[in-house]
């Protein structure tokens, strides 16, 4: 077909040429978008008496025609079109006839695909807020249901103090909460219109860019027309923004395949979540995690792909810059999905309550305890350290726990020991005595939930 930029040119475009250039077939995907800022730019152009109210009328009956058709599938976008600006033009001129060869008056296709893109990455922001509120949500009733569901926290992997799962969990909720914040963050910084910049330097046409980007619910239109159609920083922001989902996503998988083995046996995946081995009958693989974390270096890639391709671009808009739309658009899909199958991965887990505290008794993380317990009977804290250090020693030669131990044996290794140190190294004590904000004892635990779940009442959609 003849393309709309032809009158210059006295050639068709070499067809391999053609086909590179073309990008119909990823940016088919924001025809709702493009149609939409069409149908906000006619209605600004006859508010300024540059289009008549029939032929804006007209133009937006045909508008709305090609999205209904679309949507119902009797019109089909297709590779003969070189993008989605041409296709819905083309279809609408056909369908209008010299009333849709208007629409273009006073834009550009640079700043008409910066405002699509901008209306398609504001709309999947909206998406990826409300899937990151649904995971906290999920994470805040496991933090309120497990206040009393001792285990061991690590570090180095290594057994080291015993925690709650309500407090493990917690870490996660301000994970989350963190990439929630930053969603909210880059949709206020991006949320300013193109539409009006032209190509690079406006136009002649007296538009009035306020009231249209009024109409497409932006905050206001951009202030720089080059810089305008030239900007990816929101969707770099984005990218990162999802790394950093992807990232936080695939430390709770690796937590969750390790808790999965049989090893750990901390927890039961669903078998909705859950897949077997053709050869093994015994096997329950952890598929839906071990994706997780795979994907998260596909969310990374794309990032540093955008990084690379912005870094020699000179002002203003590039052809380079078309590359923005797969990696962006992949990225998003991977972390929405990855994002819906975590949480109903977490939503349906079962948790192995005794058997996280008897490894969290077995893994000595009472340990810390039992030397501030004879601190707090005047021995120095280097003598504690020896004394329960010799402890550990004889309950791994013993293979029992320090509350195994009869008074008897701690007697033997020091005297200072009397009947309270039960109560002392108990996982109950052990976690309860921890109450400033943010450790997990049960009442410090209790305040971080009243806050949390306050943060997500006053948190409005976006």
């Amino acid at each position: 077909m003849a393309q709309l930029w032809g009158g210059r040119f006295t050639k068709e475009t070499d067809q391999l040429v053609y086909n590179f250039n073309a990008s119909i077939s990823f940016d088919k995907r924001f025809y709702k978008q493009d149609i939409r800022g069409s149908i906000a730019h006619v209605t600004m152009l006859e508010k300024q008496g540059i289009l008549t109210k029939e032929e804006k009328d007209q133009i937006i009956e045909g508008l709305e025609s090609i999205c209904r058709d679309v949507e119902n599938k009797t019109l089909e976008i297709t590779e003969e079109y070189e993008d989605i600006h041409s296709f819905v033009e083309a279809n609408l001129i056909d369908r209008i006839g010299d009333a849709g060869k208007k629409l273009h008056t006073g834009r550009s296709r640079n700043d008409q695909v910066a405002l699509d893109m901008k209306l398609y990455t504001r709309d999947e922001i909206t998406h990826l807020d409300s899937l990151l509120r649904e995971l906290m949500e999920v994470l805040l009733k496991l933090m309120e249901e497990n206040t009393e569901t001792y285990m061991p926290g690590f570090t180095h992997l290594q057994k080291a103090q015993p925690i709650t799962l309500a407090h493990h969990m917690g870490a996660y909720f301000e994970m989350f909460k963190r990439d929630h914040q930053r969603m909210r963050d880059i949709y206020k910084r991006m949320n300013l219109c193109p539409l009006g910049s032209g190509a690079l330097a406006g136009t002649t046409y007296p538009l009035d860019r306020e009231y249209t980007a009024l109409l497409l619910g932006f905050d206001g239109p951009t202030l720089n027309s080059m810089d305008s159609v030239s900007d990816r920083d929101y969707l770099i922001e984005l990218l990162s923004a999802m790394s950093t989902i992807m990232m936080h996503l695939s430390r709770f998988s690796e937590e969750v395949i390790i808790w999965n083995t049989n090893e750990y046996k901390f927890v039961e995946i669903d078998d909705a979540y859950s897949t077997g081995s053709s050869i093994m009958p015994q096997k329950k693989n952890p598929d839906i995690a071990e994706l997780v974390r795979g994907k998260t270096g596909r969310v990374y890639g794309a990032l540093t792909s955008l990084l690379t391709t912005m870094k020699g671009i000179p002002l203003a808009y590039n052809k380079d810059m078309q590359e923005d739309k797969e990696l962006v658009f992949d990225a998003i899909d991977t972390t929405k999905g990855c994002l819906a199958l975590f949480t109903g991965m977490l939503k349906t887990m079962r948790f192995n309550n005794a058997r996280m505290e008897e490894s969290a008794k077995h893994g000595f993380t009472n340990a810390t305890d039992a030397a501030d317990y004879l601190v707090n009977h005047n021995v120095p804290f280097r003598d504690a350290h020896g004394i329960v250090g010799r402890l550990v020693l004889y309950c791994i030669e013993k293979n029992i726990a320090l509350d195994d131990m009869s008074l008897e044996e701690f007697k033997a290794i020091s005297p200072v020991f009397e009947e309270d140190i039960y109560e002392a190294i108990s996982m109950k004590t052990c976690v309860d005595m921890r109450n400033t904000i943010g450790a997990p004892g049960k009442n410090a635990m209790e305040a971080v939930i009243r806050a949390e779940r306050q943060y997500l009442k006053e948190q409005p959609a976006l």
